[in-house]
């Protein structure tokens, strides 16, 4: 680890699960639970969301420090980077010790068809990890390649541990489930909506800022149309309540972004993932999910 820091100012408690990256953990187990509920998974484990959580707070922190490490004076670099790095002892060991429960869990708790997804995972965390590397910290562009990689191995890794269970199909049934594309379109422009949101805060220029409108609001206007669509052609008691939460998702992030003007960056950070967390009440609403 390289370079000074400062101590930062005592941060408001609604930012501790940001800080200390326990947001998209959180993400992840509630839509393996919708995920799951919606693929009739008749054996879903307690350890498999153990499994995910502790993978997912590992990989995240791996990245903030990475990114501090390799760009510790760039504008990427925020609070939560920041905080990792004073703190960087605590949460290598804490890393490493959530790294070793889980490879614990996939040796000795897992099934056998667990290998086969986890190396597809593997090639799209590695994939990540190699664009943020060798992404220059001089540029303010929105790094796209870089939110649909993590977007994608985010809502595969999710999508895997309830997968797994279903027996009779396959890497390839999960690679072309609706669900998993559309929550991985979700997550992607979760991801692509904070960068937006911080590349438009650093630029007067009215036409640079409504190109960060357009490619937010678009996208995101697409996601729910296509939900919107998948949910009406599903069962009601199969994956419609799925659809109508990715639905929800979209709905509130465009909400936030209209609303934007009146928060900090790091409110809206906090906001972006509440808007993956609310559509579980709207999934658990429908009877019988």
């Amino acid at each position: 680890m390289v370079g000074a820091v400062t101590p930062d100012p005592r941060k408001p408690w609604w930012l501790l699960p940001n800080l200390l990256s326990l947001d998209a953990p959180l993400v992840a187990v509630v839509w393996l639970c919708l995920f799951a509920k919606t693929w009739g998974v008749s054996y879903n484990p307690a350890h498999g969301y153990v499994l995910l959580a502790l993978g997912v707070w590992v990989l995240y922190v791996a990245d903030r420090l990475l990114d501090y490490t390799l760009h510790g004076d760039a504008p990427r670099c925020k609070s939560r980077h920041h905080f990792h790095r004073k703190h960087w002892r605590k949460f290598v060991w804490g890393a490493l010790a959530a790294a070793s429960v889980v490879m614990v869990i996939v040796l000795m708790r897992s099934p056998m068809a667990m290998f086969s997804y986890l190396l597809v995972e593997g090639v799209l965390v590695a994939v990540f990890f190699a664009i943020a590397a060798f992404t220059s910290s001089a540029t303010e562009e929105v790094p796209y390649a870089k939110n649909i990689v993590a977007g994608a191995a985010f809502a595969f890794g999710t999508a895997l541990v309830a997968h797994v269970y279903l027996y009779d199909r396959g890497i390839r049934d999960l690679l072309l489930s609706r669900e998993f594309h559309a929550f991985a379109v979700l997550c992607i422009l979760n991801i692509s909506a904070i960068d937006l949101w911080e590349h438009a805060s650093r630029h007067s220029d009215p036409e640079v800022q409504a190109t960060d409108e357009l490619s937010l609001t678009l996208p995101l206007t697409l996601l729910a149309g296509a939900s919107l669509f998948f949910a009406v052609q599903a069962q009601p008691h199969g994956s419609r309540p799925f659809f109508y939460a990715v639905l929800t998702g979209a709905a509130l992030l465009h909400v936030v972004n209209r609303m934007r003007a009146r928060f900090s960056l790091e409110a809206l950070r906090v906001l972006a993932d509440l808007a993956l967390v609310v559509p579980a009440l709207v999934f658990f609403s429908f009877p019988g999910a």
